[in-house]
């Protein structure tokens, strides 16, 4: 506790400037969400406050992110479209979702995983991160044009037909659910469709427009309509919120350009009563738990979404680490990884019990909140704070922001977010694999894979291919790299230092194999061709297996199928040198003794040697 408030002043000026910086992107990230700027609200309150409190890195400033606010945009939209695409009907299985991803965070930390994080490939991160940025960019740009396909009256038109059918199919099963539906008789249907008024088609209508025109290939869909219908003062407000942005940085950093651009373009257009689409009203008031999402629990409703709230903790996971290294070089201090996935699932866990969105370190906020003078967990607990009190006396002002403001903020953290290392990396990587005619880099075609399906396709399932990929190109190479340095050579080809001695009248009879590095499945093809290159003067074979660190199941039975195939050819098989792994491997499934016994394994090459001369004759 003394520690705690051992740098009192340093941490509330940290703090309490982490907190603004947080805000605009706070809001941003709640629209962009789909639940409303309050989400986001919320989200950043109580991750910063309890991440902070519980966490592992003293200085880590949480709230909602754009890798997290993306995948928690795709999250949101499928289970809205579920619900007949009412936010209020889908809230409670949505913060369920985002409870599980925070109590499996928990459960990672408790499991000790914190420390795994860091082998996710390069490829895959860049990708991926690069993707967010085109996501965020692609659905801002009908927010910052002002169009909205749900107010497009000729568009949502269109959907009318199919309006009509959504609702009818709603009747049907409703009368299937109350056994009323009978085929003789249609009586009911034809009452209940003779009810069904206008506005219930309209809003059908715009319902399945809203969903055409979401996500990324959505909004490129829409695109060319849109550039039809632009709103002009919305597409000014957006650009001016972007240049402030981009040039007050070029002025000073001691203030957040983003916040500058947030107060100067909404104070205009607000000021000069501009006519601009606000954002949605802001809730006051202290933050209620949305405890519906117990009460109205269905197991059914979140079950397909399981292995995605499991990707958002990963995430989670991996974007707070990530973070917590960069405080960690910025301080000169070292963070406790799963003591900190516990801080992050605490603080997911009890935002989405408030209907908070879900978060994760943010670099940004803490680089400002260390420079601020920010040193222990009060920091980021009274960024938490100090965004809670602005929520409690300026929700109105902040209800009064334009939209297209809070636009453009999150296409410049569309640009920002994109990793320009690995793009600007990509001509000069080595091209280590062939596609047809093509050579490529295998990391850029990771990469690429993870960029292109994450955009266009699932973030999830892009993720998940990229690992796949990535492991698979990762375990090729090792293969190779085995197979290349133990490849099977004769004695007179190759001798280690000790094998100068050997009996020049033996090396017909004796062979020598020399296994440098694992034997798994990546090099068991190799190692299986063994017994063909073995010449037929040999009666026995030295395997060298001081090298051989590693042996997994595909590797042990390549070995027992060798010494098999050895052992009807009557050559015995002597081994040098014998690692305590591979030696349990074999005695697992009694290679030892059946196949080698106890008396043919030596630990040094000399002992071996002796055996040679006592036992092998010259016979050419």
């Amino acid at each position: 506790m003394k520690k705690l408030f051992s740098n009192i002043k340093g941490d509330a000026f940290g703090g309490i400037t982490a907190g603004i910086v947080a805000l605009p992107l706070a809001l941003a990230f709640g629209v962009s969400s789909g639940l409303g700027p309050e989400a986001g609200l919320y989200g950043a309150i109580f991750i910063s406050f309890f991440a902070a409190l519980f966490g592992g890195t003293a200085t880590q400033i949480s709230g909602p992110t754009a890798p997290m606010t993306a995948v928690s945009m795709v999250i949101i939209a499928g289970i809205v479209a579920a619900n007949d695409g009412s936010v209020e009907k889908a809230l409670p299985a949505i913060l369920t979702v985002f409870l599980l991803a925070g109590l499996i965070q928990i459960g990672l930390g408790f499991l000790g995983l914190g420390k795994y994080i860091r082998y996710i490939p390069y490829p895959v991160v860049s990708g991926f991160m690069t993707a967010i940025g085109v996501i965020i960019l692609l659905t801002q740009i009908l927010p910052s044009i002002g169009y909205y396909p749900k107010e497009d009256a000729e568009f949502v038109a269109q959907f009318k037909p199919q309006a009509e059918e959504v609702i009818l199919e709603n009747i049907l099963k409703e009368e299937a659910g109350e056994g009323i539906l009978v085929l003789e008789n249609f009586k009911e249907t034809i009452d209940r469709a003779q009810q069904i008024t206008p506005e219930q088609i309209l809003n059908e209508s715009q319902t399945l427009a809203a969903k055409e025109a979401s996500g990324t290939v959505g909004a490129i869909k829409v695109l060319p309509r849109a550039l039809k219908h632009i709103n002009w003062l919305e597409l000014m407000l957006a650009l001016g919120t972007i240049i402030i942005i981009y040039g007050f940085k070029r002025i000073t950093t001691a203030i957040p350009s983003t916040l500058v651009a947030l107060v100067v373009v909404s104070g205009i257009a607000y000021g000069f009563n501009l006519g601009y689409r606000p954002i949605s009203e802001i809730p006051g008031g202290i933050p209620i738990p949305r405890l519906e999402m117990f009460t109205n629990f269905s197991l059914g409703s979140i079950t397909p979404y399981i292995f995605t709230a499991l990707t958002l903790s990963l995430l989670g996971a991996i974007d707070s680490l990530l973070t917590s290294v960069v405080a960690d070089n910025m301080t000169k201090t070292k963070h406790k990884p799963n003591k900190e996935l516990v801080g992050q699932g605490i603080g997911n866990s009890i935002a989405a019990v408030f209907g908070g969105i879900p978060g994760a370190g943010a670099t940004i906020r803490t680089v400002v909140n260390i420079n601020a003078g920010g040193k222990t967990k009060l920091s980021g607990m009274i960024a938490g704070i100090m965004l809670l009190l602005i929520m409690l006396a300026l929700s109105d002002v902040a209800s009064k922001i334009p939209a297209a403001v809070l636009a453009g903020i999150l296409i410049t953290v569309g640009i920002g977010v994109m990793d320009y290392r690995g793009l600007k990396a990509i001509p000069s990587l080595p091209r280590d694999i062939k596609l047809g005619p093509v050579r490529l880099s295998s990391e850029v075609l990771i990469m690429l894979v993870v960029l292109l399906l994450s955009t266009f396709w699932d973030l999830i399932y892009a993720v998940g291919i990229g690992l796949v990929i990535a492991s698979l190109m990762f375990m090729k190479k090792i293969g190779d790299l085995t197979a290349e340095r133990s490849d099977v050579k004769s004695l007179k080809e190759e001798a280690w230092d000790d094998e100068g001695n050997f009996p020049s009248a033996l090396k017909e009879e004796v062979f020598i194999k020399h296994l440098k590095g694992p034997l798994f499945f990546g090099s068991t093809s190799d190692f299986q061709a063994l017994t063909e290159q073995i010449p037929n003067t040999a009666k026995t074979v030295i395997l060298r297996l001081g090298r051989m660190q590693y042996m997994d199941q595909s590797g042990l039975y390549a070995m027992e199928d060798m010494l098999q195939d050895l052992s009807k050819r009557n050559i015995q098989v002597l081994f040098v040198g014998l690692l305590k792994q591979p030696r349990y491997m074999m005695e697992r499934i009694d290679i030892i003794p059946n196949l080698i016994s106890k008396d043919h394994i030596f630990k040094e090459f000399d002992s071996c040697l002796n055996w040679i001369k006592s036992n092998v004759k010259d016979e050419f």
